[in-house]
């Protein structure tokens, strides 16, 4: 049972299913994590509504199915993904599974959305923990750090609190997240804190794949990459993104000439989605938000089995008809606009 991840414990586990699970080094932290992980991000309040009791026990079989990486934070309906998460993980030994949350995001109200600073976050730690109820997080993520103020808070005051927050034995690693990918580089080249992770979003797709360039990057700092969200916060799927995607008309208007032929062949455009990401060996874990049974069965089925040669045709003549038509794929200053001009900024 060597071969077997340290978070494997028999009696929990399905043995099969992380035998045929493939697990991959998070940079320098020591863990080795499953290709697929499980996204919290529509266990709070942006994705719709969604069944708590059927929520519980799709974390508690993705863990049993050797996922063993759970990603969340208080921005996902302001403590409720968090809430949904500690309960599902009541009686899951701990050993079984890593978990990340993050600091800075909280409301939806444009005046209080972000605090980056060191009492907000030291607050925020004690918040998540007991939610979760946890003792530590395994990683310790400052979130959306394109939206501080200026660079200088994140690594004078966010990340100073979130390092003394692993030295006293609340989170074991430290990791930054956002959408531009340059800030995170740029942070890690400005701070003196030890970063192990970075979380990148929506940035390795079908129809963006700037994360790429700056995988050198990453690895010579021996920082762990987590792939969040390879179908594009719902961009990527059948049902289509939610009405807040910051994409613009154009991309939309791609992507839904892209799902219409998926409907007409019978296709899920987030199972090609997916499978495309995952076919990148520098990447530790490919982070997919999930909310019931039905999509945590889909996403398992490309990690076990992976697409057929037909999906594999189709997916080709998608891309060419219509995701490689896509001009302005990504949204950079987009959101940070909008939020500066709710603040009157």
């Amino acid at each position: 049972m060597s071969s077997l991840p340290a978070t494997y414990v028999e009696g929990f586990h399905d043995l099969e299913a992380v035998r045929a699970m493939e697990y991959r080094p998070l940079g320098k932290t020591g863990l080795m994590v499953s290709k697929l992980s499980f996204g919290g991000a529509p266990l709070g309040c942006h994705y719709g509504t969604y069944d708590e009791e059927e929520a519980i026990a799709t974390v508690r079989e993705a863990l049993r199915k050797g996922i063993n990486y759970i990603d969340t934070a208080p921005w996902y309906g302001q403590g409720r993904s968090e809430r949904t998460i500690g309960k599902a993980l009541e009686g899951v030994p701990r050993e079984a599974y890593y978990i990340a949350t993050k600091v800075g995001r909280y409301e939806l109200n444009f005046e209080h959305m972000f605090d980056f600073t060191a009492e907000r976050t030291r607050r925020s730690v004690q918040e998540s923990l007991k939610l979760l109820q946890l003792d530590y997080v395994d990683v310790l993520q400052v979130h959306d750090v394109e939206f501080a103020p200026s660079l200088d808070i994140i690594i004078t005051q966010t990340l100073p609190e979130v390092s003394r927050q692993v030295r006293q034995g609340r989170a074991r690693f430290i990791g930054i997240t956002g959408y531009p990918v340059s800030v995170l580089k740029e942070c890690i080249d400005k701070s003196n804190i030890n970063i192990s992770v970075i979380l990148s979003y929506a940035r390795h797709t079908l129809i963006d794949d700037t994360l790429l360039s700056y995988i050198p990057f990453f690895q010579d700092h021996k920082i762990g990459i987590i792939n969040a969200s390879a179908p594009c916060m719902g961009l990527l799927t059948n049902e289509g993104p939610p009405d807040w995607h910051p994409a613009g008309e154009e991309t939309k208007n791609q992507c839904r000439q892209a799902v219409q032929y998926c409907n007409d062949h019978d296709l899920k455009l987030a199972r090609l989605a997916v499978w495309y990401a995952m076919q990148n060996p520098d990447i530790a874990t490919n982070l997919i938000g999930m909310q019931n049974l039905e999509q945590l069965r889909m996403n398992l089925d490309v990690v076990y089995n992976g697409i057929t040669d037909e999906e594999k045709t189709s997916l080709n003549e998608i891309v060419e008809r219509y995701l490689s038509k896509v001009k302005g794929s990504h949204w950079e200053h987009k959101e940070i606009e909008a939020y500066k001009a709710a603040l009157g900024m």
